[in-house]
């Protein structure tokens, strides 16, 4: 199934910290090992993890991840979030953990 990130919103009743920018999704990658991310992480990947410092834009910028999303409630930095919107980076946000996010897109085909 063809989804961008911006359906994810309504879907997955997600809170839009940066974007949403239209890009596709290709799949799903969860991680919190920023090395891991890196080294694994496919372009148009969903992105799941819990940080949200302005590494984790830098690391999304380098995957070319379609969106990140930060389970569990974790907060995002003011410092992340400029960096965001600066990169056109999507940055959303779930009291969901990472498990119940991985479920629902699984749900909806990604």
């Amino acid at each position: 199934m063809q989804m961008k990130v911006a359906e994810l919103v309504h879907r997955l009743g997600l809170e839009v910290v940066s974007g949403p920018f239209e890009q596709e999704i290709s799949g799903i990658y969860v991680g919190d090992l920023l090395s891991n991310v890196m080294a694994k992480a496919e372009a148009g990947n969903i992105w799941i993890t819990v940080h949200g410092h302005q590494n984790v834009v830098a690391v999304a910028c380098l995957t070319q991840a379609a969106a990140v999303i930060v389970a569990e409630g974790f907060p995002v930095e003011a410092a992340a979030l400029d960096k965001a919107r600066e990169h056109q980076v999507t940055i959303f946000r779930t009291p969901l953990t990472a498990v119940d996010v991985i479920r629902k897109l699984i749900e909806l085909g990604i």
